[in-house]
């Protein structure tokens, strides 16, 4: 009986130890939800406002010239940029967070992507020509760069670092990433250029 239960718990190790492995190889899958370029950013500090309303056509309703709107985790969002304080109407208003690194630029590209994958997974290193911020719905994200490496739990947003910071995002719980990353960059310029650590 031993035998059986020596040789069962080093069958299990083995599978954890291949599951691993193969997640610690995957790329962090990267989704574009939602984007529009503005022509200017208002004045002050900046934040990103995140939303939630129950259908489709309230949020396009209440979307102002810098607000985004999508569909993620079931969910109808609507993430608008601007000063601190202010609310949709109808709106469950779920968080507000920044202010954010300004960049200046000719034009800029506001954009929303969601993140997922297993742990492990992450992205190569590259750089942003902005900021982001991200917004965890399930499991963590890590942000390493420069500055050390940066964890992200459910439903506490963090800022990033600002224009072309160095970084490596990775699905770092002990579930699934999905997460959301709200940007505001410079849109005459690459969204996304690879990069290394110095």
């Amino acid at each position: 009986m031993k035998r059986v239960l020596a040789a069962v718990s080093t069958a299990v190790v083995s599978l954890l130890c291949l599951f691993t492995s193969a997640a610690m190889g995957q790329p962090l899958v990267i989704k574009p939800l939602a984007e529009k370029k503005v022509a200017e950013l208002p004045a002050g500090p900046l934040l990103w406002r995140i939303e939630t309303f129950s259908a489709l056509g309230q949020a396009q309703a209440a979307a102002g010239p810098l607000s985004l709107v999508a569909e993620s985790a079931g969910k109808v969002w609507l993430f608008t940029l601007g000063p601190s304080g202010e609310s949709s109407a109808g709106a469950i208003k779920v968080a507000e967070f920044g202010p954010i690194p300004r960049v200046n630029a000719p034009q800029y590209l506001l954009r929303i992507n969601e993140a997922s994958g297993p742990p492990g997974s992450a992205t190569p290193v590259h750089t942003h020509p902005g900021s982001e911020v991200f917004f965890v719905l399930a499991g963590e994200q890590s942000i390493r760069s420069p500055h050390g490496v940066m964890r992200v739990k459910v439903g506490q947003p963090e800022t990033g670092h600002g224009a072309d910071t160095p970084m490596q995002v990775s699905s770092s719980g002990s579930t699934d990433l999905h997460s959301l990353v709200m940007f505001v960059v410079d849109a005459t310029k690459p969204f996304s250029s690879p990069a290394v650590f110095p």
